[in-house]
């Protein structure tokens, strides 16, 4: 047995979808119908109380089947006895159904009496499913639903084995026995009388069985078409009938004669249908049975005394009578040959004959077609109805019986002559509703019933006219000879209703235009206007004459004709109905005349209505004709004196309306007047004078018709509200048509005037739309009428839409009135500002009555009319934003709870629709959540919290939300995404639903409950939907393109709510288990890495081939990327394609494009998700005024070719707009889901991977797919973005990993051989993603920040190349590390590492080499025109500089090779100052920016490494080949950069900061290496060098280290090997001049005044004082390097104190956590330890040369002969001894270097100590001189 409510859901989902049913649903549809045989064919029989059981709960100890026994408390067994008293229910059902109630609603904590409600509400729910799971299979097997022809035919079968076996005699039997006062019926004396719904509201048990009733009454009505009625069966019902009538009178509620129809119909079909089926071979099941068909008779015929049970009875009696006459002739047939005699035909005179008599007719129209209940009823069961009406009628009609006695009727009517009385004495009784109209005789007559029951039936379903010759035959027999103008009014309302159709309106055209019928005609209604017209001219041109008195039946006949007139115009072909009436001008003739009955002028301005949509030239012609003919409207003060004015006093509408319509309490000129004058406003285009020309009838309306309307008296509450409702839509179409301009505030405030002082403004100055917003922003007439509809609330409206006549007008003016004020809310706050404090917003007028706000909000629980709803819901949104104490208001005034439930309910009735809502800005349900995302953020409590059900008596923060607990949106839109029902009709609130947690998930105050709520085992909310959302295939966009966006957007959403809980999920809470779960889900491909109780993920075995591919199972992550990888949709404007005129192209495009059409309030909106789309329906009226603007004779005169030529273009343009829309929608939803998949992965890349082992191989995978997609010719610009800061995130984290402690080892102990064993991709993998980084890199389409991820990928792509170590640690350094610890093996595996490195750097270098000259002719150097091309030339520099860096000359040589020095000598922004600003656009602003740019960081510095690095290709062996291009080049950059490298020769370098001393460095490396090349030196850069070498060289020792500076330790090693390189560069080239130039240095400086500081060389003095330094800063460095290696080899004795400490000093606590064990901190420590032994190596590797360099020129200086000579012979004494002093200091720095250990320092000295001998024994002799 399945669930109702799941049998429900099944049913529905299959049958009333808009797609057919696909083959699953077929397969579970009829499983879920066959495994519920038995629940139908018991249909809500439950087992009654029983006494053992009953004994059992009172034990409060219940065994239920199946189940462990379960213990009750003495509340919960009372509360089953109870239920079982109420419901007639066994005792242990009612246990059962407690239980069913708590885990639907959660009932801890509950009152008994509201358990009690639930659980009974729970029941009734249940039987609700289930007997409308039977309407819908019967309804589908009816109705035409477009299903499958064998689907259907599979449940026919069904439910013919259920009716044959007993299923419509249940039905029957229910239907009577729920009407009792018992348990099982209506209830009783004692039983509890309310129950609550599924929606939580509170329901009366009474209203709840009625309507359970009347779903089996049409359920027994259906079922009558699925298998013929039996004999008993029509017998039982006809009792049942007989029962409920006798309960229907005047004040029965709407479902008692809903009920009661069912039941006349459900005989009135099975009769019909019945006699209708009979073929040749198979007779009619009833008539087969003589008996029945006399005991039938009998009860048919005899009569009764309650003139209900009567009515209905003839009603029963006219169907039998009809099925007499189908089935006599095979009825005497049959008897005759069995000879038995037959009485049949006596039976069908005798009905024949009481039907007639008692006018079944009017019976059928008053108290059934006629009524509220009726038109009231479920649409489907009324066309039914309508339907077997019809196939009555024409049975009746066609029987040669019926014609007869119709005939006799016809004649009876005939004789019964009324006098032509003067209309105006009857006008009391008469009205321009037909339904209205009365006659003078006492009852109808049967024949101008049976015309008017005809007209009603086809003027409710036209379509059944067609191919109906019955029905005009009996039009022409009906036609004929009229002596009474009530039969020729009944006829001509027949005509009227049967030209409801185009194919009917063509033939009443006909039929009247040609001689059908002697004085029928068209002729004659003109001829009758004509006659008249002349009579009133006549009698106006005779002095003292009175105007004639129009005849009665001449007016009601007008009145007929009018109204054929109107609806043969209306439904008439549109081409063949422009010459009909070629001359309408009679039409009007008659409107000036006071004589003339109001009720005759509505129907002549109704027909004059009609012709407005004729032809674009008719609404001119209307115009000029109602200004010549039609009664004035005079409004405000007459030009003329009193006297004149007195004399001049005209009949106008004023007149009209308050002297002769409101004395009569009859409106209908009034209303026809307001109808067509708001048709031919309606159709104005053009705007310009903003309504100035309809101010006096804006006045009308305002001060004659809508102000005192609630006063006036009506003699039909229906005119009422016609009335209201044309005011009404004239008010609208104000608001609507005119916006208000800045000249409107000044011309209705006068600023000199004080504010408080009411001012008044002429009426030649007014505007309607201005007028109409001051009486609402001051709450004048206007507004109070309007309230004045409103305040009555939603119940009473709905109360009088379903028992009123007048329901449905009184329902649209409720809905005009919420929408003017929507209008007015839109408008209000541009004027009050200006208006204060005569005219105030809105909603402070609203709330100065509470009453009225609650009133406008609680619309949103009438669900007759869905626009309502929406209104009250936009009203929501509007004054939740304005009123900050909006929700206190609401529970101030106790109206809060029932609104939550109404909102959750209007949310979940449209979660249930089964048709797809086209526009979404008409969808109830994407308002309700659009409004709850809007006032999230509002300051709390706001509607939100309200509405989801957050704690409103304390800090929301703090809720525990319990959807299950309290009915609200939160519970409803859980259901929905739980299930994810009707996707194709529900994908926006699936859509929206996502977003709406997500937007929860985000606000501080809301984002906890909420993650609390959704992390709970309860709703496995995160992961539940990957599979059901995630991954599932994309809809064809050429199938269903809008669930294909919104499939998008749910995803994205989705994964970005799974994003944030990882991101924001505290793993050490509750929540642990929720992320892990996600994170399972989507980077796990086999369940068994994935412990439910493991702290991380099990490794996976590394399944990669070399070229990166994999072959095993695909990860969830890469699938949801898979689903966004296709082409996006054409987003370009190529309307030109569907355009062929170019002046129709012309005009599109400046609609488009002109910011006056296209900005605020053009042809643009931005729908919920933010899309700027085209506004189709202004994109057409702005087509249409521009041809109309361009060509003003267009829609007047213009020619029949151009409307129609334009007429096929604008159509064909609104379809490009809407595939431009959806596209652009596509389009935004692909990079929305493409930013969801981003967040998630980045989040967990960067804060969870630590749960995974297999780290590396997911990562890989997740950069390899996003390089791949990036790469793909697919792949939009702005998705190749996204996928690359993936890339980069995955890569960084690569990087990562290999600096975190290795995986796998179980010892706390680390060695040098974990840093260098540490596992990286294989080569194949890292190769292939430089080939795909490569391809995407060189992709079609690019960008500037494109780009600049795309180098930084390719600069973090080389350093995760690169050994851990290298090149910080030296292969020294790691010789000496690895000594001791390589043995067997793991000797091989340094080999195999090191080969593999070499093979890796290689290959590398042959793809760059292969790709380089492709990527650097991406970009064009010589412009730098914004911050972006700046950003992205330094990505690119540093992309170049790792080449170089990389692999040596070889990579300089591929730079150098490939032009890379020319782009740069062209690149001239190098000639700007240092540190400058360049121009960037703001592109939101759209202003100009300065935007402070480091231009030494971001250009010169780049720039300044390239050239350096090329200038390694330059070999000092070819000093004199003058054709050495590299120098060439490098030389005339130099000269082209004159005052860069000026300007930084003379920086100060004491005072340099970091990047400047990097620079200098940079500048003087250049230099170096080339200056030695030029011969001259006009450019002064040997002085600068010279000057340079002369302030670093006699530097004091100490602040090389920076050891007194209160730097970082890391920053002054830093530091200190800048300067010494830069010491080192200009030693190398004193070197240089000193050997190849024989340049000589003195030993002291010159003591010659004439020589300049700046013309100075360095001496030998400055030259041992550098020698100092380096000497001390060798042995530091020594004993640095050596010390930390000692330390790296006893890092496991070290204590966890000690390695923090270290870790402290190298400034790395942020690498490690207080969680994070000993190995990882022994792992970062010598990590760190190496690379700052590294930095003391690379300083040591440094200082070595230098300290050469300085010992040979030295050296060279000492053995020059001819130095030597003049020193020793020297005359100077002064000289000699300068030489001894400097051999005095120069010896002990000898001394030292000679110490030096070759063990500490890491290098071979066996050189560098012979130099250091070769010095010291030249210097010794020296000491002596």
């Amino acid at each position: 047995m399945v669930a109702p409510k799941l049998l429900l859901s099944t049913i529905e989902s299959a049958l009333l979808g808009p797609s057919p049913p696909t083959p699953s649903q077929r397969i579970e549809l009829m499983h879920a119908i066959r495994n519920s045989v038995s629940s139908f064919q018991s249909l809500l029989s439950y087992a009654p109380p029983n006494a053992s059981d009953r004994s059992q709960v009172q034990s409060k100890e219940v065994r239920l089947p199946d189940s462990q026994p379960i213990t009750l408390d003495d509340q919960d067994a009372q509360i089953a006895l109870k239920l079982s008293d109420d419901l007639h229910l066994n005792e242990v059902d009612s246990v059962r159904l407690l239980i069913s109630a708590n885990q639907e609603w959660g009932l801890l904590g509950r009152e008994p009496l509201e358990i009690l409600r639930l659980a009974a509400g729970l029941w009734y729910t249940e039987r609700r499913g289930l007997i409308t799971a039977l309407y819908t299979l019967l309804r589908a097997v009816v109705l035409d639903q477009g299903l499958e022809a064998d689907l259907v035919a599979d449940i026919q079968q069904y439910l013919e084995d259920l009716i044959n076996a007993g299923l419509r005699q249940r039905l029957v039997a229910l239907i009577k026995e729920l009407n009792r006062e018992e348990p099982a019926g209506l209830g009783g004396p004692h039983v509890e009388c309310y129950v609550l719904d599924s929606k939580g509201a509170l329901v009366e048990r009474r209203a709840v069985v009625w309507r359970e009733r009347l779903i089996l009454g049409h359920c027994l009505v259906l079922s009558v078409l699925v298998v013929r009625i039996r004999p008993k069966d029509v017998k039982d019902v006809f009792s049942v009938l007989k029962d409920s009538s006798a309960d229907v009178n005047d004040s029965s509620t709407t479902v008692k004669l809903q009920i009661a129809f069912s039941l006349l119909f459900s005989l009135v079909i099975g009769l019909i249908s019945d006699a209708l089926s009979s073929v040749p071979d198979r007779a009619s099941v009833l008539s087969r049975d003589a008996s029945f068909r006399r005991e039938f008779q009998e009860l048919v015929i005899s009569t009764g005394t309650d003139p209900n049970i009567e009515g209905f009875v003839d009603g029963v009696r006219f169907a039998w009578t009809v099925h007499l006459m189908l089935t006599q002739d095979g009825i005497i047939a049959s008897e005759t040959v069995s000879g038995v005699s037959s009485s049949d035909l006596g039976n069908l005179y005798s009905c024949l004959d009481v039907i007639c008599s008692n006018n079944v007719f009017q019976f059928l129209l008053d108290k059934i077609l006629r009524t509220a209940a009726y038109q009231n009823d479920d649409e489907d069961m009324i066309y039914m109805y309508n339907a077997y009406l019809h196939k009555l009628m024409t049975c009746f009609l066609s029987h040669q019986f019926a014609r007869d006695k119709v005939k006799e009727m016809k004649e009876k009517a005939m004789s019964a002559l009324s006098p032509y009385l003067v209309a105006g004495s009857h006008d009391l009784r008469h009205g321009t509703d037909a339904n209205s109209q009365e006659t003078i005789e006492s009852s109808p007559q049967p024949f101008v019933s049976l015309l008017e029951l005809v007209s009603e039936i086809y003027q409710k379903e036209p379509e059944l006219l067609s191919n109906n010759e019955v029905l005009w035959t009996f039009v022409n027999f009906a036609g004929e000879d009229h002596t009474n103008f009530q039969t020729l009014v009944a006829f001509l309302k027949m005509l009227s209703a049967l030209a409801s159709t185009q194919e009917g309106a063509s033939k009443v055209y006909e039929l009247l235009q040609g001689k059908t019928f002697r004085s029928v005609g068209w002729s004659t209604l003109f001829d009758c206007l004509s006659i008249y017209e002349q009579k009133f001219k006549q009698s106006l041109q005779s002095t003292g004459a009175v105007l004639p008195e129009f005849q009665e039946g001449d007016a009601k006949a007008l009145v007929a004709y009018l109204f054929v007139l109107q609806k043969v115009v209306e439904n008439g072909n549109p081409i063949e109905r422009k010459n009909w009436f070629p001359d309408i001008e009679p039409l009007f003739k008659l409107l000036s005349y006071e004589n003339v009955p109001p009720y005759v002028k509505g129907a002549l301005r109704n027909a004059i209505a009609a012709f407005i949509q004729v032809s674009p030239v008719m609404k001119d012609t209307i115009w000029s004709y109602l200004e010549q003919y039609d009664l004035p409207v005079v409004v405000g003060p007459s030009v003329l004196n009193g006297a004149q004015q007195v004399a001049m006093q005209v009949y106008d509408m004023r007149f009209e309306l308050n002297e002769v319509e409101a004395r009569r309490e009859r409106y209908p000129s009034t209303i026809s007047f307001l109808n067509l004058l708001n048709a031919l406003i309606a159709e104005e285009r053009d705007l310009s004078d903003r309504g100035r020309r309809f101010m006096g009838i804006f006045r009308f309306v305002y001060d004659h018709v809508f102000g005192p309307f609630p006063q006036r008296a009506y003699a039909d509450p229906s005119e009422k509200w016609q009335l209201v409702v044309a005011c009404l839509q004239h008010f609208r179409m104000i608001l609507g048509m005119y916006d208000i301009k800045d000249e409107d505030i000044d011309a209705v405030v006068d600023r000199s005037q004080p504010p408080t002082v009411s001012q008044s403004t002429p009426l030649e100055m007014q505007l309607p739309v201005v007028e109409l917003l001051k009486d609402f922003m001051s709450g004048k007439t206007v507004f109070r009428n309007v309230m004045g509809i409103l305040l009555p609330g939603v119940n009473s409206i709905i109360s009088d839409r379903s028992g009123k006549i007048y329901g449905q007008l009184l329902e649209k003016a409720v809905h005009l009135s919420l929408e003017i004020l929507i209008l007015v809310f839109s408008k209000d706050l541009f004027l009050s500002d200006y208006w204060r404090p005569l005219y105030q917003p809105l909603d402070i007028i609203l709330s100065q009555d509470q009453s009225q706000i609650v009133a406008l909000l609680e619309y949103v629980r009438y669900d007759f009319h869905p626009q309502i709803q929406q209104c009250s819901i936009k009203m929501m949104n509007i004054l939740s934003s304005r009123m900050v104490g909006l929700v206190q208001l609401l529970l101030k005034s106790n109206a809060a709870n029932s609104l939550v439930e109404d909102y959750a309910a209007c949310l979940e009735f449209r979660s249930e629709e089964c048709q797809v809502i086209e526009n979404s800005r008409d969808d109830a349900g994407v308002l309700i959540i659009q409004l709850l995302i809007d006032n999230i953020n509002r300051p709390a409590p706001n509607i939100t919290h309200l509405l989801l059900k957050f704690d409103l008596d304390s800090p929301v923060e703090h809720t525990v939300l319990q959807p299950k607990f309290h009915y609200s949106c939160l519970k409803v839109i859980l259901d929905i995404l739980e299930n994810l029902s009707k996707p194709d009709i529900n994908a926006l609130l699936h859509e929206f639903g996502f977003q709406l947690l997500y937007e929860l998930f985000l606000d501080p105050l809301t984002g906890g409950p909420t993650m609390d709520l959704l992390s709970n085992k309860k709703y496995q909310f995160f992961v539940k939907h990957l599979e059901t959302i995630g991954v599932a295939p994309l809809p064809k966009r050429n199938i269903n393109q809008v669930l294909r966006i919104s499939s998008l957007h749910q995803r994205a959403w989705l994964l970005k709510l799974l994003a944030l809980e990882l991101h924001a999920a505290d793993m050490t809470s509750t929540h642990r288990e929720a992320c892990l779960s996600i994170l399972s889900k989507i980077f796990v491909w086999d369940n068994r890495e994935f412990g439910p109780h493991a702290n991380t993920f099990h490794p996976l075995p590394f399944h990669l081939n070399l070229d990166g591919s994999r072959t095993i199972n695909r990860r969830k992550v890469l699938e949801l990327l898979e689903v966004v990888q296709f082409r996006s949709p054409d987003t370009t404007m190529k309307y030109s394609q569907v355009v062929s005129n170019l002046k129709y192209d012309l005009k599109v495009e400046e609609i488009l494009t002109n910011p006056a059409t296209s900005d605020n309030g053009g042809v643009y909106y931005y729908s919920e998700r933010g899309d700027r789309l085209i506004d189709l329906p202004t994109f057409r009226d702005k087509l249409w005024q521009k041809c109309n603007f361009v060509n003003p004779q267009l829609s007047s005169f213009g020619s029949e070719v151009e409307v129609s030529d334009l007429r096929e273009t604008i159509p064909q343009l609104l379809r490009w707009g809407w595939r431009y829309n959806k596209n652009l929608e596509e389009q935004a939803a692909q990079l929305h889901m493409l930013t969801g998949w981003s967040q998630i992965v980045e989040v967990s890349v960067s804060q969870r991977m630590s749960c995974f082992e297999n780290r590396s191989e997911i990562l890989f995978e997740v950069l390899d797919a996003s390089l791949s997609a990036s790469a793909s010719p697919d792949c939009s610009l702005k998705m190749a973005i996204i996928l690359s800061q993936v890339a980069l995130t995955c890569m960084a984290k690569l990087r990562d990993e290999r600096f975190l402690c290795p995986a796998g080892v179980n010892s706390d102990n680390v060695t040098c051989l974990d840093i260098i064993l540490v596992k990286q991709l294989p080569n194949g993998a890292c190769q292939s993603i430089l080939l795909k980084l490569i391809m995407a890199i060189l992709r079609h389409e690019s960008s500037e920040v494109l780009r600049r991820r795309q180098y930084a990928l390719l600069l973090s792509y080389f350093q995760y190349c690169r050994h851990m170590l290298d090149p910080d640690v030296p292969a020294s350094v790691l010789q000496f590390l690895l000594h001791e610890e390589q043995v067997g093996e793991e000797d091989l595996d340094l080999q195999k590492i090191d080969k593999e490195q070499a093979e890796l750097a290689q290959n590398n270098f042959s793809i760059l080499r292969k790709e380089a000259q492709a990527i650097l002719d991406l970009d064009g150097w010589r412009s730098l025109d914004s911050l972006q091309r700046v950003c992205t030339l330094e990505a690119e520099f540093a992309l170049l500089l790792r080449i170089s860096h990389n692999y040596g000359k070889p990579g300089a040589q591929v730079l150098f090779s490939m032009g890379a020095l020319e782009h740069l000598s062209s690149c001239r922004i190098t000639g700007l100052p240092m540190k400058g600003s360049f121009r960037g656009a703001d592109t939101k602003a759209g202003r100009d920016i300065a935007v402070e740019i480091d231009k030494q960081r971001m250009v010169i510095v780049p720039i300044l490494r390239l050239v350096s690095s090329l200038t390694s290709l330059v070999d000092t062996s070819d000093f004199f080949e003058v054709k050495n291009k590299v120098v060439r080049e490098v030389i005339d950059f130099v000269k082209g950069h004159q005052s860069l490298f000026d300007q930084l020769l003379r920086e100060n370098v004491s005072q340099s900061d970091e990047l400047t001393l990097e620079q200098i460095n940079l500048v003087v490396g250049i230099l170096s290496k080339v200056w030695p090349y030029e011969e001259s030196d006009e450019y002064g850069f040997i002085q600068g060098l010279f000057g340079m070498m002369r302030v670093l060289f006699s530097r004091d020792a100490e602040s090389f280290s920076f050891s007194q500076s209160v730097r970082p330790l890391e920053d002054q090693r830093k530091l200190e090997l800048i300067l010494f390189r830069l010491c080192f560069s200009l030693g190398s080239y004193l070197y240089f001049l000193v050997t190849k130039k024989s340049l000589r240095l003195q030993v002291l400086d010159s003591s010659d005044l004439h020589v300049s500081a700046g013309q100075q060389q360095p001496t030998l003095s400055s030259l041992v004082c550098l020698l100092n330094s380096v000497t001390m800063a060798l042995e530091r460095a020594a004993e640095e390097k050596s010390l930390l290696l000692n330390k790296i080899q006893d890092i496991n004795e070290l204590s966890r104190q000690e390695v923090d400490e270290i870790i402290n000093i190298c400034t790395r606590q942020n690498c490690v956590s207080s969680s994070d064990n000993i190995q990882k901190r022994r792992y970062i420590a010598m990590v760190e330890m190496c690379q700052v032994a590294g930095n003391r190596d690379q300083l040591i590797s440094l200082l070595l040369p230098l300290a050469e360099h300085v010992l040979n020129i030295i050296l060279i200086h000492f053995r020059d002969r001819e130095t030597t000579r003049l020193i020793m012979h020297s005359s100077c004494d002064e000289s000699r001894q300068d030489t001894s002093l400097l051999c005095a200091k120069l010896l002990p720095i000898i001394e030292r270097l000679e110490s030096l250990s070759e063990g500490k320092t890491g290098h071979n000295l066996k050189v560098f100590r012979r130099l250091v001998t070769s010095l010291k024994e030249v210097t010794i002799p020296h000491l002596s001189l």
